[in-house]
C-alpha cells in the first residue's frame, strides 16, 4: 500500500481503463437487448462487464491507493469474488445453449463436467482471497508464490471448462448438420454455428492459458512491472473486451437466421402454389393429419418483438412436410419438432391467401 504522496491519480493507471470498459460493454449490452430482446443468454456479457467493472475499480482502492488496512481487505476480498463472476462467468455463454439442447446422457455427462469445474474455480478463488487479505493484514508479500499457483491452476480450469462446453456443442451442431434433411438450405446456418463455436473457444482458451503462464512471473501484488506481467495485463484486457464478440455473436446470429428464413419463405412460395398440405415425421414415426386448404401460402417469419433473441435449429429427427398434386411432391422442413435454441426463435405460419 503506497503512501498518500505517491498515490497515482485513478486514470494514470491502466486498472481506471478497464473499469471504464466494463461500463461500456453494458451500455453496448443494453443496446443489443434493445435491439433484440431479453434472454439469459443475452444478459451473460452484462453481469460479467458489471462484475469487471466494478473489480477493476475496487483493485485500485485495494492495491494502490492509501486507505485504512480494514477497508482495503475489504476492496481486495469483494475484488477477488467480482474477479471470479467475471472470469467464470464468460463459460455461461455456452452452458445455456448447452442446458436446452443437450439430454439424457450427454446432458449428465456435460453438467457434472461443468459443475465440478466451477465447484474448483470456486475453492481456488477463496484460497487465493485469504492468501492476499493475509498478505495486506500483515504488509508483506510473503504469500505471492503460493498466490500466483493458485492462479496457474485457476486459469487452467476456466480454459478447460470453455474446451468441455466446445466440444459438447461442435459435436451437437455437427451432428444436426449432418441428419439435416435440407442441407443446403441450413448450411449456412450451421456453419455459422460452428465457426462461432471455434472462435469463442480459441479466444478464451488461449486467454486462459496465457494468463496461467503469464501470471506465474508476477513478483508484486496487481502490478505490471515486468515483461511478464505486462503481458499478462494485455491478456486480461482481452478477456475484459470479450463480451463484445458475445454481443457480435447474438446480432450476428440474428442477422444469419434472418437469411435464412427469407430464403426458406421464397423456396417455400415456389413449392406450394394453390395445393393442399401434409405433414410427415420423415422417419415415418408419427404423422400429422393433412388439411386440404386451397390457396395456402406457407411462409416462415422471425420474431420481432416477441422474440427472445434465441434462434431455432433443426436437430436430430427433423420433421418434412409434403405436398401433393396428382404425381408431383416437394418437402419442406417442419422446425416444430427437434429444435435446438440459440439466438432467434422462428415461427411458422400458414395463412390464405
Amino acid at each position: 500500500m503506497s503512501s498518500s504522496s505517491a498515490v497515482p491519480a485513478y486514470y494514470e493507471e491502466s486498472w481506471a481503463i478497464l473499469s471504464t470498459i466494463g461500463l461500456v460493454n453494458i451500455l453496448f449490452g443494453f443496446m443489443v437487448i434493445g435491439i433484440t430482446t431479453p434472454s439469459p443468454i443475452s444478459i451473460v456479457p452484462i453481469v460479467v462487464s458489471v462484475a469487471g467493472a466494478i473489480a477493476n475499480g475496487l483493485c485500485y482502492y485495494a492495491f494502490y491507493a492509501d486507505y485504512p488496512t480494514t477497508g482495503t481487505v475489504v476492496a481486495a476480498a469483494f475484488a477477488d469474488i467480482t474477479w471470479l463472476v467475471q472470469e467464470a462467468g464468460l463459460s455461461f455463454y455456452s452452458y445455456l445453449i448447452l442446458t436446452r439442447v443437450l439430454q439424457g446422457r450427454s446432458r449428465v455427462i456435460f453438467m457434472s463436467l461443468f459443475w465440478t469445474i466451477m465447484t474448483i474455480l470456486l475453492t481456488i478463488r477463496t484460497f487465493i482471497l485469504v492468501n492476499r487479505a493475509k498478505d495486506i493484514l500483515e504488509g508483506s508479500t510473503s504469500r505471492q508464490n503460493t498466490i500466483d499457483h493458485l492462479h496457474i491452476g485457476y486459469f487452467s480450469s476456466i480454459a478447460l471448462v470453455e474446451c468441455i462446453s466446445a466440444f459438447f456443442l461442435l459435436r451437437k451442431f455437427a451432428r444436426a448438420r449432418r441428419t439435416s434433411i435440407d442441407a443446403t438450405s441450413t448450411s449456412g446456418l450451421f456453419s455459422y454455428l460452428m465457426r462461432s463455436t471455434e472462435i469463442r473457444l480459441a479466444t478464451l482458451a488461449l486467454i486462459g492459458f496465457s494468463r496461467a503462464i503469464t501470471y506465474s512471473f508476477q513478483t508484486t501484488a496487481q502490478s505490471a512491472t515486468t515483461p511478464a506481467s505486462q503481458l499478462d495485463r494485455f491478456v486480461y484486457t482481452l478477456e475484459c473486451m470479450f463480451p463484445v464478440m458475445m454481443f457480435i455473436d447474438t446480432l450476428a446470429s440474428r442477422v444469419v437466421a434472418s437469411n435464412y428464413t427469407h430464403e426458406s419463405s421464397s423456396q417455400s412460395r415456389s413449392r406450394h402454389p394453390n395445393h393442399s398440405c401434409s405433414r410427415k415425421n420423415n422417419n415415418g414415426l408419427s404423422n400429422i393429419s393433412m388439411y386440404p386448404i386451397s390457396h395456402v401460402e406457407t411462409r416462415i417469419d422471425a420474431q420481432n418483438a416477441m422474440s427472445s433473441s434465441q434462434e431455432r435449429i433443426i436437430e436430430g429427427i427433423a420433421s418434412q412436410a409434403g405436398t401433393h398434386n396428382s404425381s408431383e411432391e416437394t418437402q419442406e422442413f417442419d422446425s416444430k419438432n427437434g429444435a435446438i435454441t440459440k439466438t432467434v426463435e422462428f415461427d411458422f405460419h400458414e395463412s390464405a391467401a
